[in-house]
Order: C-alpha cells, then structure tokens, then sequence
C-alpha cells in the first residue's frame, strides 16, 4: 500500500449534510537502528504532514546528534506518502537511495543522519474534524482538503494565539489571514499587512516599529508602525521567510513582550495586536540552514495551518471559476457560460496550476476580457510561425511562450518558492517577481 489516506471514506452524515469526519490511516516509524533509543521503538503518527527531526519541536523526534532539528517531512496526500529532505546536514534516504523527494511505499526504509527506521501503515484509522462550510471569509472550496483547512481555521479564529500560514505562491495565504481577522473576535479592529519581501531591508525596521522625527534622513516627522498600527486588531507579516536575519531578534522581542520602540525613540511602547505570519517557504528548513532564528520560528509557529496547492483540490476548480467570474461581474457572455458551464473543465482539470489559484484567476480573465478560449500553459500550442508577421513579432511571441514555460517549471520544481525558485534561475527575487506577473503568474 503506497499511501496513508482513505479519502473516499468518511464519516456518515445525516440527510445531505456533508460529512463530519475524514478518515485517516495511522502511520507508523520503526526504529530499527542507529538512534540513542532503543532499537524496535515506534513513534505513530496521523497528520498529512509530519516532520522528522532531532529538535524536541519536531513531530518524531528521533534521538541521534547525526540528523538536522527539522529533518525530513513525511507526507500523505490523496492516499499516497512521500518524503522530502528539509535540506538536512546528512541527508535523507529511501531504501538506500538518497532522495530530496520520493514516494514511501509501505514497509520502505527511511535513512536519515545514522538511524534506520521502516515506514509502514496501520490498520487503524483516526477521525480528522472537517467543517461543514465550503468556504471560509474569501476562501472558497467544498473538498476534503479545503473543508480541514476550515475546521483549523475556525478554531484559530475563535482565538488569539499567533498563527503561521504555509503554502505555495498563489494557493490563497493572504486571503486566509483576512478571513482569519473578518471571521475572529478581533474583526472590529484593523487588519494590517506589512510585506517583508516588498519591502527594503533598511526600511522594514521603521515600517514594522515606526519612527521619531530625524530618526533617520528623510524622517521628517513621528510615524507609527505597522505594531501601532494595528492595534486591537490583526498583523499580517507576509512572506515572513524573506525577513532579514538581524531584524528577526527585534522581531521576537516584539512579539514576546508585546511592546515596540520606535526608531530614534527609548521609550517602549505597549502593542495589543494578534500576530498572523504567512510565507511560501518552509521555514524549518530555513532554520536547518540558519537563515532563520529557531526562536522566532517557535513563537511564530503556535498554529501553523498549511494550504494545499491546487493540484491538491481539483474538485474546487468549478466553484473557483464561478467565484471568479462573479468577482468579474460577468455570466453572461458566452465564454462566461462556457466556463461556468463546464465545456473548459477537461482541460482545466488536466492542467497543473504551478501559480494555483492566482493562475486560474488569470486564466478565467484571459478567457473574459479577450471572449475567446485562452491557452493553459501546460497546452503543447507553441506560436505559430506566421510568414506575414515581422519577424520582431514572431520572435516575441515566441520568447514569451518560453519564458512563460520556463517559469511554470521554475515553479513547479521549487514548489512554488520563488526565493529558491530564483536563486535557481540566476536572478534576484524582484525580478523573478516582476517575469511572474508579465506572464500572469502573479
């Protein structure tokens, strides 16, 4: 058995209600050796993701100096488990092949830093909560996977603690932390975005804290930051992975002991906000590869809810489209009813969305303002080379399919983190930014 996840099974409800309950397949770790613990010790586990690793923090936490804090994460979508290295020191294996990512069959050998242990599945299965709402403030979506981000959703909601929101580019993380603030106790207070990947370095500081009058050149009078700002109400620090690592102590002060001081100021200010982080990388391993402070990642990491990808929910796409097109204002246009009507819908759910639901978005809009069937980008329709055009025209063309292919496995290979996505293209993180959205993948 290849995976963990009955989907299709799920908890009887009475009459048309939805059902209440996913249910889950227990996993299983065995430690056959190499660990400080004793050899045959098993640790059990039922998240779709669940992270191996040396730091008590950790999911499993597996006794041995070799493995990173945050080694490797187990992962169980759609019925099938898989494992990715969180950039570990030593490495992760499968069956004694290193991997970055691969899929764990039931009874394969996981090797990470010195210790052995043997993935299987068990026979018992555990009741995941889902809501019964099929969308959640602006989210939209009545799967499976989108109906436990809910039920998450609305238990964090009925609280203040920090939350940490995790996904790829696209799949929704800013519109989660507004509906987060409209749907929780503090909707009557402000809602605040600061974006740490937008915004300078040298700036960030005064936009996060605020600053006095000559504080800096240019700083002509007192102005509050973004903590001040927000007050009674919800912080969202966005791309929070992007945070500059002599910032993150300042941060974490802030945090911990709920008050600021502005720059060019003593005086501490008292700050009474909630603290909603989001970002597209995945912070543990930047942790194992100290480009972020362990600390902060624990007192950002209360609730930490992670949004599927796209690909993930498929079974949304039709709701989206509809959701789209009345944000547009159009149903009546005939590409509109052809959207809505599911003529498009093969090609849609065939097509992987590397950008997720931003993509789609784009694509429904494409189709919209031109009333005529855009192309997905997975489609295999190269330009044509049409003789009569300047050849200027025939080249642009065709250099904006290949960038626009490029970026799509770009993204697709780096799971939609555009700061690894271009680190690996050569180019610095704004300009990735600015190619996504000339293509409409932003």
């Amino acid at each position: 058995m290849a995976g963990a996840t009955d989907d299709p099974r799920t908890t009887e409800a009475l009459g048309n209600a939805p059902p209440a309950h996913a249910l889950v397949r227990e996993c299983r770790l065995t430690v056959l050796d190499g660990a400080a613990e004793r050899d045959g010790a098993v640790h059990v586990f039922a998240s779709p993701r669940t992270v191996v690793g040396a730091d008590p923090g950790a999911d499993v936490v597996v006794d041995d100096p070799t493995m990173s804090r945050f080694h490797c994460e187990v992962r169980v979508v759609d019925g099938v488990a898989s494992v990715r290295d969180l950039g570990s020191r030593n490495g992760t294996a499968v069956d004694h092949v290193p991997v970055i990512e691969a899929p764990l069959r039931d009874g394969a050998i996981l090797t990470v830093g010195r210790t052995r242990l043997r993935f299987d599945v068990g026979a018992r299965q555990v009741e995941i909560p889902l809501s019964p709402r099929d969308r959640f403030g602006r989210l939209r979506g009545g799967s499976v996977a989108m109906r436990a981000i809910y039920s998450r959703l609305e238990a964090a909601a009925a609280g203040t603690a920090t939350v940490l929101l995790q996904g790829e580019s696209g799949t929704g993380k800013d519109l989660a932390a507004e509906s987060l603030h409209v749907e929780g106790v503090r909707k009557d207070g402000p809602f605040v975005v600061v974006d740490c990947g937008a915004i300078p370095a040298n700036l960030l500081e005064a936009e996060l804290f605020g600053h006095e009058a000559g504080a800096f050149t240019g700083a002509t009078a007192a102005r509050p930051g973004a903590f001040e700002a927000a007050a009674g109400g919800t912080l969202l620090l966005d791309e929070i992975g992007e945070l500059a690592l002599d910032l993150q102590p300042k941060l974490l002060r802030a945090i911990e002991r709920r008050e600021i001081q502005r720059l060019g100021s003593t005086e501490r200010r008292t700050v009474d906000v909630r603290i909603v982080a989001a970002t597209n990388r995945d912070l543990r391993a930047e942790v194992n590869a100290r480009r972020f402070r362990t600390d902060l990642y624990f007192r950002l990491a209360v609730l930490v809810i992670n949004l599927p990808p796209l690909r993930e929910r498929t079974s949304d796409i039709p709701v989206l489209v509809e959701a789209i097109l009345d944000d547009l204002g159009d149903r009546r246009s005939p590409m509109a009813r052809a959207l809505a009507g599911g003529e498009l819908l093969p090609e849609l759910l065939r097509h992987g969305w590397p950008g997720n639901v931003r993509e789609l978005r784009n694509y429904v809009e494409a189709c919209i303002v031109r009333q005529e069937r855009a192309t997905t980008s997975t489609s295999s329709d190269a330009p044509t080379i049409d003789v009569t055009q300047p050849l200027r025209a025939v080249r642009e063309r065709w250099v904006r399919h290949v960038e626009r292919r490029y970026l799509e496995e770009l993204l697709a290979a780096h799971r939609g983190n555009v700061s690894a996505a271009a680190r690996a293209a050569g180019v610095d993180r704004v300009h990735l930014h600015r190619l996504l959205s000339r293509v409409g993948l932003r």
